[in-house]
């Protein structure tokens, strides 16, 4: 039976319950602090973010947890709940791993960014707990990365920025860890914003809150396929893009990236480009195009359109960047199908995970039965369906006895 999780999966509570037993766990020596952050989901705009061009995620319910107390040494240990292991490393000893990353490399990556780029940091011991689904292409590494950076963080020392912190955590990503991601999912967990989606430009780090339609939800369907879109394929598609850009840039002037390159640009010279090169470079720049035509769709109610850039949007990644899965194509056609879906299409990097839908509230319940009676047949997978709710960036949380706890 697939799991069917409600939106208010995490009421104050429930929160205020994994607190207290993520401070349980630790068995703290003195006062103990717990910091949080959350996945993602993006509404459109995929593999754009690293051909500095425009995106439109939406920090989501889904989070990890860090409660930890500060140790007098350079080093962290952490224990998560999860893999059920506890790791560690030293400051001393961090060096890009690139390949065979586990967990806690992500953690060491941000430690080493976090001091390249002249902050101070200082070690901890923690106990790490997660809400987001493994595998599911809901950014549970950029969320471990800004949680860490908060708990690495040296407390009397200026906090950088949500767009530059996002960009310290990317740097970790790619240079130690050696998946050459784009800033989106790092951005989207620390400026989240509640009741908004973020249109973020990658190329300046500029970010406008988009408010979500009222009567409007996000629904998360994940296949139950985790995303295999491995470094490697990524990697290759991110070079494919370049020398698209490349390409393109010796007969164009000031052409850098796609994001320099429009539609009519893309047409006139795509004879300069090999077949597949010419495909990845066709999803991205209409891709751009589609991001723009969605963030004017939503600001004016017309969702209409906003369904049908999505379609395309599906249909593009599919065909051209060649990075959907059955399972995928299954789930949207299935949301496609229900009165009330106003939206539907793959997220994230692809191969699998999930889909995100926009749907009118009336209908949550009804995409829900369709996706338990219909997609189980059709793919042999069992689904599970997250009604999100939009929450607010990384941060501390405070969890005090007989108060209500809040992110501050």
């Amino acid at each position: 039976m697939p799991d069917i999780v409600p939106r208010g999966a995490s009421p104050a509570n429930q929160i205020e319950g994994r607190a207290v037993n993520l401070i349980g766990h630790l068995q703290p020596r003195g006062e103990a602090s717990l910091v949080r952050a959350p996945g993602r989901v993006n509404l459109i705009g995929e593999h754009t973010d690293y051909n500095s061009g425009f995106v439109l995620p939406a920090a989501i319910d889904r989070e990890i947890w860090i409660a930890f107390e500060p140790l007098d040494e350079p080093a962290v240990e952490l224990t998560s709940l999860d893999v059920g292991e506890t790791r560690s490393f030293r400051f001393a000893d961090l060096e890009p791993v690139r390949e065979g990353a586990t967990w806690i490399d992500y953690v060491a990556a941000t430690a080493w960014s976090m001091r390249e780029a002249g902050l101070q940091i200082r070690g901890f011991r923690g106990i790490l707990d997660s809400t987001i689904p493994t595998g599911a292409g809901l950014s549970s590494s950029a969320a471990l990365e800004l949680a860490s950076s908060w708990a690495l963080a040296d407390p009397d020392s200026e906090r950088p920025t949500a767009s530059r912190m996002a960009a310290i955590a990317q740097r970790g990503e790619n240079a130690y860890v050696g998946v050459n991601c784009g800033i989106m999912d790092q951005f989207a967990s620390a400026a989240g914003r509640v009741g908004c989606a973020l249109f973020i430009d990658c190329r300046s780090n500029e970010l406008m809150p988009v408010p979500m339609p009222a009567g409007l939800t996000i629904v998360v369907c994940d296949t139950g396929s985790p995303h295999r879109l491995g470094t490697s394929a990524y990697n290759e598609r991110r070079s494919e893009c370049e020398l698209g850009a490349a390409l393109i840039g010796e007969r164009v002037p000031g052409v850098r990236t796609l994001r320099d390159v429009d539609e009519a640009t893309f047409e006139a010279n795509r004879a300069r480009l090999p077949g597949v090169v010419a495909r990845r470079c066709e999803h991205v720049v209409r891709e751009n195009a589609r991001v723009l035509e969605t963030v004017a769709a939503l600001e004016a109610g017309d969702l209409e359109a906003v369904g049908r850039l999505f379609a395309a949007s599906h249909d593009s990644l599919r065909d051209l960047y060649e990075v959907s899965s059955p399972a995928l194509d299954a789930m949207v056609e299935i949301a496609q199908g229900v009165p009330g879906v106003v939206a539907a299409r793959m997220t994230g990097a692809g191969f699998g995970g999930c889909t995100v839908n926009l749907v009118r509230d009336e209908a949550t319940e009804e995409l829900s039965a369709r996706v338990v009676a219909e997609y189980p047949g059709r793919t042999g997978l069992t689904p599970r369906v997250f009604v999100a709710s939009t929450v607010d960036g990384a941060g501390p949380f405070e969890a005090v006895p007989g108060r209500e706890s809040q992110p501050r």
